[in-house]
């Protein structure tokens, strides 16, 4: 794994400790000055699932403010390595001012819950997932139309993951993300397992392998092509499938519970 900061570890261990005991604002900043790299390393990573107009600098800007937080809240005591801690609250920082800057155009969001919504209904019609031509009769469209707009919508997705391993080898910056078992996630723990029992039983193979090397190996839909054998754009059309089952059914499944 790659070394992240400049200085050697054990100065880094005798920072941490002067800050841990002082929470002298003047050693925060170096620490943050030290780990910077993976700020700029996640928004280069994470840009790479966003539309155009989303600026690597405006994640970087954001990031810097997850890492400060980081710095401030990090427990020695814990025994985790903060590089393997900072990156949750880095992303997460990111991911809520993309929220702010509401990236996603309306009308996408617009369509992909028309979309969302005519899946729903023709799978409880039939008892099953509906088939391409069934949905575009649904909406009203061309085969070729859904197409599009599978590809817009899977373009305009970014499903947040609790662990996602982005170091690829060791010559690239190394971090990991560990999933901080205090946070309660955003869905209840009944949810979460049927979720799982979802995937599991009604996914293809195709579509769990697609599932864990975008999400968990942060490979591009590009890159999942090429080890399945199949062009860019399929890819991105099997993807944009997965997130519209996934999202039909967690709507259904929270309005169950509501």
């Amino acid at each position: 794994m790659a070394s992240v900061t400049k200085r050697s570890k054990e100065e880094m261990a005798r920072l941490w400790v002067q800050f841990c005991e002082s929470r002298d604002p003047a050693l925060k900043n170096i620490l943050s000055e030290e780990y910077h790299p993976i700020v700029r390393y996640v928004a280069e990573k994470m840009i790479e699932r966003l539309p155009h107009n989303v600026q690597v600098e405006d994640l970087v800007s954001a990031g810097v403010f997850g890492l400060f937080d980081a710095v401030e809240r990090y427990d020695l005591a814990r025994g985790v390595k903060f590089e393997t801690y900072c990156v949750g609250r880095i992303r997460g920082a990111m991911l809520d001012e993309l929220r702010h800057m509401d990236w996603v155009p309306r009308l996408t969001r617009a369509r992909a819950n028309k979309l969302e919504d005519a899946y729903s209904r023709l799978q409880k019609e039939h008892g099953r997932p509906p088939t391409d031509v069934e949905l575009a009769a649904e909406l009203r469209i061309s085969v070729d139309s859904l197409d599009e707009l599978y590809r817009e919508v899977s373009g305009a997705s970014l499903v947040s993951m609790q662990r996602r391993k982005l170091a690829k080898d060791e010559n690239q910056l190394g971090v990991d993300i560990m999933e901080d078992n205090r946070i309660e996630g955003p869905l209840p723990a009944s949810t979460r397992k049927d979720l799982v029992e979802f995937c599991k039983k009604k996914l293809s193979v195709k579509e769990r392998y697609i599932l864990m090397m975008y999400y968990f190996e942060d490979l591009t839909l590009k890159e999942i092509g090429t080890v399945l054998g199949l062009s860019e754009s399929r890819v991105c059309q099997l993807h944009a499938k997965l997130i519209t089952r996934l999202r039909a059914y967690l709507k259904h499944r929270m309005t169950e519970i509501a």
